[in-house]
């Protein structure tokens, strides 16, 4: 068995399509054929169902991935392992978020202390950040909600209220809070389904009888605040995403449960490199800052 052989099982094996993981892979597709085929040959069972070029994991396949995965994460993590002892302060970060408003002044703060670290920062929902998580393909998460899990260290760094923006005019613009059943019949913009705060607010909302009425779903969340000043809706934006904007105005809401906890997430297995363990040391600073702020 080779370590090959392996990697391409994983890429077909989450693809689910010969083409596709070819093309991921940048072999052909006859290659790619022909070392699943080998690799099933030494293992003496069949890994997946055939329908055309789609392939589906049979209960073999199922079995052995979970194997593949935990070989293939402890290798990378002594590759990192490695290369954190051999240079570390040249090393990368990976990260992922769903919620993005405090990043720049995060990364601001660590680029002053490790300039010559990179960075990745992937954009997630929720689901899409538990998978990468489970295959420990990245340092930290910064997620609302919390995501619990075996092998998931889980760190509430800020409780954040969410509060409610609307367009200076609006009836509701003299105020300083508000009720949710108060705002049943608006017009709201906000973020697609799948991102914490949209799932926290819509299910809050249900509580207490109606459903968010949304005439704009987006992945962008910095491009809320811009569609309520042009009074296209109203909308729900935590504490941490408000802008200072001249045409809206931020209201409290009186619902003790309408607050989402933001937590740093990590692999507990993954290896944590000197830049990761001072990244985490800057996020946790951060937060303890602005909570002393909104005392």
């Amino acid at each position: 068995m080779e370590l090959l052989q392996l990697q391409y099982f994983l890429t077909v094996a989450r693809l689910e399509h010969v083409t596709e993981a070819a093309r991921s892979l940048h072999v052909t597709q006859s290659s790619l054929s022909k070392t699943i085929q080998r690799l099933e040959e030494d293992l003496g069972v069949p890994l997946f169902d055939r329908i055309g070029r789609k392939l589906r994991l049979n209960e073999f396949g199922s079995r052995f991935l979970r194997r593949a995965e935990r070989a293939l994460f402890e290798l990378e993590q002594g590759k990192q392992e490695l290369s954190d002892l051999s240079s570390p302060e040249h090393g990368k970060l990976e990260l992922a978020v769903n919620t993005a408003s405090m990043l720049p002044n995060i990364l601001r703060e660590f680029r002053k202390k490790q300039p010559y670290i990179q960075f990745h920062v992937q954009m997630l929902t929720t689901q899409e950040m538990v998978m990468h998580l489970h295959r420990g393909e990245v340092d930290f998460c910064l997620s609302s909600p919390p995501i619990e899990g075996d092998d998931i260290e889980c760190h509430i760094v800020f409780i954040d209220p969410i509060l409610v923006a609307v367009p200076k005019g609006h009836r509701l613009a003299d105020r300083s809070s508000v009720s949710l059943t108060e705002l049943s019949d608006e017009w709201f913009v906000g973020v697609k389904r799948g991102y914490g705060t949209r799932d926290l607010v819509d299910s809050v909302c249900k509580t207490v009888g109606f459903e968010p009425k949304y005439v704009y779903e987006g992945d962008e969340p910095a491009r809320i605040s811009s569609l309520v000043e042009a009074e296209i809706g109203i909308a729900f934006i935590p504490s941490t995403a408000r802008y200072s904007r001249e045409h809206i105005k931020y209201l409290q809401v009186d619902n003790d449960e309408l607050v989402r906890e933001i937590a740093l997430l990590w692999h507990k297995s993954r290896y944590i490199s000197r830049a990761a363990l001072e990244f985490r040391e800057v996020v946790v600073e951060y937060f303890e800052k602005i909570s002393k702020q909104t005392i």
